[in-house]
């Protein structure tokens, strides 16, 4: 399956949106309608703009993207229509290649995203009961 990386532009951030909020649906049930909303607008005003987003496209169609800021990976998410082809793995390894990330935090309701992370290498490393904006979903903390 022919797939590019390459670093998104404000001009994606629409279509970034749409696949997040694809991802989300699919994995975070645990997320309430008001959390949902208020991260679909924050992820394009407060989270894009300060990192550099790659977006992983199947012929030329976005279909996931990740982010990393340091040596944390902040973000990675494949459209559900996609999920379990690959793309997410393929984007991963780019991300660490070109990055070196060791670290991700995980939802502790996701459970799929923390076997993901299993498989990539990372241990579970620490716990906290809150995310990183203060909501309470608590954190799995996961390093390689």
């Amino acid at each position: 399956m022919p797939y590019t990386i390459r670093v998104a532009t404000v001009e994606d951030y629409p279509k970034l949106v749409e696949i997040w909020e694809s991802a989300v649906k699919a994995t975070h049930d645990f997320l309430s309608e008001n959390d949902f909303e208020y991260f679909k607008k924050a992820i394009p005003e407060q989270y894009f703009p300060h990192l550099e987003v790659h977006i992983i496209s199947e012929n030329n169609n976005p279909k996931g993207f990740g982010a990393v800021s340091g040596d944390t990976l902040e973000m990675l998410f494949i459209h559900d229509e996609t999920r379990g082809k690959g793309l997410g793995k393929k984007l991963y390894q780019y991300l660490h290649e070109t990055t070196r990330c060791t670290k991700v935090d995980v939802n502790e309701q996701n459970p799929q995203a923390i076997r993901f992370y299993e498989k990539m290498g990372f241990k579970k490393t620490g716990r906290s009961e809150k995310d990183g904006s203060g909501k309470d979903y608590p954190l799995i903390h996961m390093s390689l």
